[in-house]
């Protein structure tokens, strides 16, 4: 913090100019910015990554008619958006380097729609002809999927209600679904559709949620969206932490008064197909890749980097660990990772130009290990039954089917259901953490005298939950984690 709260500059427009010289700030006319995106689901990730892309090709004088309009259809993203509105959009980003902080003003952003009840305004900004994509960042949770199969869930109340009511939906697919019908009828042509969430396949999943919902809504309208729109493929990566005190002080000692500043790690990663119905920003100018191989990129990241985050979440929480860099200051959890990613997931990831599965470890164990990044353990560990649906269980059902090593895995499997029972090993309570937590403590309950009772969630495992190796090897780790503790029963783990 500065000695003085007078040297501090409110972050805005006409403030530009007065920011600390080592602060880079936009170097255009933020007024002669035009809208082609708008992105739904607008967190810190997306600040820090897609807003950043864009705004370093807009500091090259290039894609100045791609600015981003930011929209929600979650109410409690009202707070987020007022104060966004106060400081003109702008967004301090600071990267967090073990050998130093950095800071830059990002100002791609123009705009954040109301959030309203029947999301009229953002469906009035899709269906203006100057949008040309439609972004996504609204978890891996949030693309109404059935849990088990992974497929669109056309009977969700909410998905339901959107047929009926397409002019005034719920969801932000009905809302996109509502603004192609618009453009159609208005022969605006369509947009494209882009999901920015870790999920396989991101663009193959939000085309069958949107093209599927409107075959419910008009089978001639879904016709249309799948011969139309278009729905790539991506790969995104940025570990971005949420912001708290400690950010909103971190943007302070750097002079600035932001009230929403994003922290992120020295490292973005993006990868998508290029499949863009009505035109895109040349984002490869700035590193984005562009290929056909977005799956195998995907696969590394998700299962080794993703995977990762789950495997040793759950037993920092239950040892009372509150950061990530934390969690691998702790020997046997950054070994569980080492071994179970090198041994067991590794066999089933592929290469990709400049990188094996066995380097991406290397890199990975790197990032997660920043002290600088105050990444919690608790917004890692969020929503596990959606992120290990995701990244490990997948990564099991191959196991199973190969007959290759997959002790680590169970183990990783014994731990999250040790979490889910909302105890660590303190006797502390942890606090519910996940849209299933309630379904997920009673499975962990019923594990304390019948082990097997957890892997009959048939919504997450499937029929992996029949497999006598598996079954075996997870109840001998959770088992032995109620014996013994968490400590003693990895150190046996990487022991043998």
């Amino acid at each position: 913090m500065r000695d003085h709260d007078a040297k501090l500059i409110p972050l805005r427009n006409q403030t530009l100019d007065r920011l600390p010289a080592a602060i880079l700030r936009p170097n255009y006319d933020r007024k002669a910015l035009t809208p082609g995106i708008v992105h739904i689901g607008l967190g810190n990730f997306h600040r820090a990554h897609q807003a950043w892309y864009s705004h370093r090709l807009m500091q090259e004088g290039q894609a100045l008619d791609w600015a981003i309009i930011g929209a929600s259809v979650r109410s409690e993203d009202s707070a987020q958006r007022h104060r966004l509105e106060e400081q003109d959009y702008l967004t301090t980003l600071i990267e967090l380097d073990p050998s130093g902080t950095s800071a830059e003003v990002v100002g791609s952003m123009i705009g954040y729609l109301p959030i309203e009840d029947g999301h009229g305004a953002l469906i009035r900004q899709m269906a203006h002809p100057s949008i040309r994509i439609v972004s996504l960042t609204v978890t891996e949770g949030g693309y109404f999927l059935d849990p088990a199969t992974k497929r669109f869930d056309k009977q969700h109340p909410d998905i339901q209600h959107d047929v009926r009511r397409l002019d005034r939906p719920r969801t932000a697919f009905g809302a996109i679904v509502s603004a192609l019908r618009a453009r159609r009828d208005a022969d605006a042509g369509p947009f494209t559709c882009q999901s920015c969430d870790n999920l396989p396949g991101n663009g193959t999943v939000l085309r069958e949620v949107v093209v599927g919902l409107g075959n419910l809504v008009d089978p001639k309208l879904g016709a249309w969206i799948a011969q139309n729109a278009s729905f790539p493929n991506s790969m995104v990566d940025c570990i971005v932490p949420a912001t708290g005190p400690k950010e909103l002080s971190l943007a302070q000692s750097l002079g600035i008064v932001d009230r929403a500043p994003v922290t992120h790690e020295n490292f973005r990663q993006w990868v998508m197909e290029d499949d863009f119905c009505a035109g895109r920003p040349p984002w490869e100018n700035l590193g984005a890749t562009l290929t056909d191989r977005v799956h195998d990129y995907e696969a590394m990241k998700l299962r080794l980097l993703n995977g990762g985050h789950q495997i040793i979440a759950a037993p920092a929480e239950l040892l009372g660990l509150e950061t990530i860099a934390n969690a691998m200051a702790h020997n046997p959890i950054r070994g569980l990772l080492r071994k179970v990613a090198l041994t067991e997931i590794a066999p089933h990831v592929p290469s990709v130009r400049g990188m094996t599965p066995a380097q991406y470890v290397d890199l990975i164990e790197q990032r997660f290990s920043n002290p600088a990044i105050h990444d919690t353990v608790r917004r890692v560990a969020f929503d596990g039954s959606s992120r290990h649906t995701g990244a490990i269980i997948p990564v099991i059902r191959d196991a199973i089917a190969k007959g290759t090593e997959l002790e680590g895995l169970a183990l990783s499997q014994a731990l999250w259901a040790l979490m889910c029972a909302g105890q660590r090993e303190n006797g502390s309570v942890i606090e519910p953490n996940d849209p299933a937590w309630g379904q997920l403590t009673g499975a962990a309950q019923e594990a304390m005298s019948n082990p097997q009772a957890w892997l009959e969630q048939h919504q997450f495992y499937g029929n992996i939950g029949d497999d006598d190796r598996f079954r075996s090897l997870f109840e001998k780790s959770f088992n032995a984690l109620r014996r013994d503790g968490l400590e003693r029963t990895i150190g046996r783990y990487l022991a043998a």
